[in-house]
């Protein structure tokens, strides 16, 4: 997980003059929150974008004007294709080649919780050259924030810097970045950052390098222009917990739906070793996506502390009773349904620290029960094969509602399900 301090380094000491008055308007516990929140953001770029849209839905705002982001440099530095790493919908993707000039125009996307603007060559010459570096420095003088590429492969050459120095004087908060930094090879690598921050005027720890096209620190620079402004990192840390569910959810569900097959054959059911592995892989699993150290065998424990043996067996005794329920049915019910309220409860566990009582545990165990047994009784008159009842269980999982987080903790204290 990236730590607030080491995003703060690679912020000129100019963008940090723009961003610590913002800062500093902060009440300090909403300041310390909101490092703390920063400090449990993923790494993984793909997961930065499920957070982005997530965080967007949080703007207070959602019709309001975005900070607006310019992608700026000299032609063919890559600035299309990390343009492209940005943007939320593929109809927006910019044309991407290897031959110089190929953006003509600004392009300018929703990428999430700020608008990003491709542009043209900034250091073209000639009349098209000219117009190209006109609606570039004109994206960059209405940008709130600018993000300057410069070419690894290139250097930063005197054209360059003249461009560098005009960027600068528009006095924007800035990243710059070093694009293409694969192709120069490992052993080069720290030479050539350091010869093109000499150039720049700027140390090495404020130059990001990175590759577009292979997505090497694209993370970093997003989470660069997140911290830059508390008004963008405000709304992704109130996403946080949502944009944790939502991975757990991903767990929750396919772990269910292996609880079910294996239950396929009837009791004892959670006394199965398999079975047992399985829900314990889940809570594992889940504790990483929160950043919680945990053990495969504490991961057992937990399982254990809610008693789901027991409770399995008790509800198999007591549905079983009223008859009409297939034994492989009823199994595959109670399998999946415990497996879901066990998930359920190491999301809590990691995310709050807080154990949810025995209670609500056994009535989302038995609320769900119930709804498993009455959507698999309506899809299957006979034993289904594996195959089927696993589409089966996915599509129950998914008209529970209960990927909604909210659903799910009304859920667990009421008869909803």
């Amino acid at each position: 997980m990236p730590k607030f301090e080491d995003i703060l380094k690679i912020l000129p000491e100019n963008t940090q003059e723009f961003l610590n008055p913002l800062w500093d308007a902060l009440p300090e516990d909403e300041k310390e929150a909101l490092k703390e929140k920063f400090e449990g953001l993923p790494l993984d770029f793909n997961l930065v974008n499920m957070l982005m849209d997530l965080a967007k839905v949080q703007m207070q705002v959602a019709l309001g004007r975005k900070n607006r982001v310019a992608i700026v440099g000299p032609a063919n530095v890559g600035k299309s294709t990390l343009y492209n790493h940005f943007i939320r919908q593929k109809s927006d993707q910019a044309e991407v080649s290897p031959v110089p000039g190929t953006t003509r125009i600004n392009q300018v996307a929703d990428a999430g919780i700020f608008t990003v603007i491709d542009t043209p060559g900034a250091d073209a010459v000639g009349p098209v050259g000219e117009k190209e570096k006109e609606e570039a420095l004109t994206a960059a003088q209405e940008a709130d924030f600018l993000v300057i590429m410069f070419d690894a492969i290139q250097g930063v050459k005197d054209s360059e810097l003249k461009l560098y120095h005009q960027l600068l004087a528009l006095r924007k908060p800035y990243l710059v970045v070093l694009n293409k930094i694969d192709l120069v090879g490992g052993k080069h690598e720290t030479d050539v950052l350091e010869k093109a921050a000499s150039n720049l005027g700027i140390e090495t720890t404020k130059l990001i390098p990175i590759s577009a096209k292979r997505g090497v620190n694209i993370t970093k620079v997003l989470m660069g222009i997140v911290i830059a402004d508390p008004e963008l990192l405000i709304p992704m840390a109130q996403a946080l917990p949502q944009y944790r569910w939502n991975l757990s959810w991903r767990v929750i569900v396919t772990s269910s739906i292996l609880s079910g097959v294996i239950a396929l054959v009837p009791l004892p059911l959670i006394d199965f070793i398999p079975l047992i592995t399985n829900q314990s892989t889940m809570v594992l699993s889940i504790a990483r996506i929160h950043n919680y150290k945990i053990t495969l065998k504490r991961a057992r424990e937990l399982v254990a502390t809610f008693g789901i043996g027991l409770l399995a067996r008790t509800l198999f005794q007591q549905i079983s009773k009223l008859g009409g329920v297939p034994g492989w049915l009823l199994s595959s019910a109670i399998a999946a349904s415990t497996t879901v309220a066990m998930g359920y409860a190491a999301s809590i566990w990691f995310e709050k620290g807080e154990r949810i009582s025995q209670e609500t545990f056994n009535n989302l165990s038995k609320n769900l029960t119930h709804f498993f047994i009455e959507s698999l009784m309506n899809r299957f008159k006979r034993k289904p094969s594996k195959k089927n009842l696993k589409q089966a269980l996915e599509e129950t999982l998914d008209e529970t509602g209960m990927a909604d987080r909210d659903f799910i903790d009304q859920a667990a204290n009421t008869e909803l399900i």
